[in-house]
């Protein structure tokens, strides 16, 4: 998986703070990728997400950090009333899309997204950091499409600005395998 946004920057400084002080990349006491998973911000980057709000669906929940599971997906957290931050890509408000999942519904309640189909363009999305700060975004499209035609390179290509990307399932529910048949993908940019 290639590194982006913040996370390449701070690896990026490890290694040249190991070529600066003489030690040869992978000969530290412990990886670069090893203290890249410790750190939080890099200096002068932004705090991390905390809380996402969109007042035109209802939601306002806590974010955590969210990674992919064997196959490359990303995994939603599984409390069904928080969204998950894919933390290894940049942060809502740095250069690139960020992108944030979380579950439609659970156990036949609504979950955090449950109201995201409904988006209209132009619809405002906030998200708050742990310092405080908040970064605007505005809602460009919204997409439902089957899970086997999920727009991967649309969701996660490099972007010349702050984009944001909010995933949940969507369409029919599929009994027999236990999951929605759909993605709903919403893509917004952010508001300066």
């Amino acid at each position: 998986m290639a590194l982006v946004g913040r996370r390449r920057r701070v690896l990026l400084a490890i290694t040249a703070l190991l070529t600066l002080t003489g030690a040869a990349p992978g000969t530290a006491a412990v990886a670069p990728e090893k203290l890249l998973a410790t750190l939080g911000t890099s200096p002068g980057g932004p705090a991390a997400p905390a809380r996402i709000t969109v007042p035109s669906a209802g939601l306002d929940a806590p974010l955590a950090s969210a990674g992919l599971d064997r196959s490359g997906a990303l995994v939603p957290p599984a409390d069904p009333a928080v969204a998950g931050w894919y933390a290894d890509g940049p942060s809502p408000g740095e250069t690139g899309p960020a992108v944030i999942a979380g579950h439609v519904d659970w156990a036949g309640a609504p979950g955090v997204f449950s109201g995201l189909a409904e988006l209209d363009r132009g619809a405002e999305v906030f998200v708050r950091r742990a310092d405080g700060s908040t970064v605007r975004f505005s809602v460009t499209r919204v997409l439902r499409l089957a899970k086997s035609e999920f727009p991967t390179t649309a969701v996660y290509a490099p972007t010349t600005g702050a984009e944001l990307r909010l995933i949940t399932c969507g369409g029919v529910f599929d009994r027999t395998r236990g999951s929605y048949q759909d993605n709903v993908v919403v893509f917004a940019e952010a508001i300066r």
